[in-house]
């Protein structure tokens, strides 16, 4: 079953008196925030609501005002919270998923086996990488088609790496495992 929100971004701070917040995209995700979507604030709290609308998003996406929140002090209440979206409502390709939600997954190559474990995502100006570490040490995996096949919600993550990634020999490699 899909889940029906995703966290996409999160509000860091108050930015001036009528509102406004600076916000900042989840760690490997692209920024989704735009004008006119439905969002919800989390945790929530007891004097707002917690669903809201996107009214601005700035040029740079670094600044954003919400419905609802319309003084310093609005803005201050939020500060920190997450911003989730109707998974319906983003637009993102299959290799995107936030940090936090691939941190400890296990990753699993059709020659390799088990690699190991995503112990870090490190993001890079080309595209994230994936730090993974397993039988091979650390295995430094880039989030693009040509190696990452499948991200699925839950299970492992299933890889086609490059040669060169991992370092064996013939003697060390494994036997091709089936991928599920």
């Amino acid at each position: 079953m899909a889940r029906e929100y995703r966290n996409i971004a999160r509000v860091v701070a108050p930015h001036g008196t009528k509102g406004e917040v600076s916000v900042a995209g989840l760690r490997g995700l692209p920024f989704l925030l735009r004008p006119g979507m439905t969002v919800a604030l989390t945790p929530p709290a007891l004097d707002r609501d917690r669903f809201c609308r996107v009214e601005h998003v700035n040029e740079d996406g670094m600044l954003a005002r919400f419905s609802g929140i319309a003084s310093l002090d609005d803005a201050e209440g939020i500060a920190g919270c997450y911003v989730l979206a109707r998974e319906s409502d983003l637009d993102v390709g299959p290799l995107d998923a936030a940090a936090d939600e691939l941190i400890g997954r296990e990753v699993r190559d059709e020659r390799y086996g088990s690699v190991g474990r995503i112990a870090d995502v490190m993001e890079t100006p080309a595209n994230d990488v994936w730090v993974v570490q397993g039988p091979y040490g650390e295995v430094l995996i880039p989030v693009v088609e040509a190696a990452v096949e499948d991200v699925p919600e839950s299970g492992p993550v299933r890889t086609h790496l490059m040669d060169g990634l991992i370092e064996v020999g013939p003697e060390d490699a494994p036997e091709a495992p089936a991928c599920s």
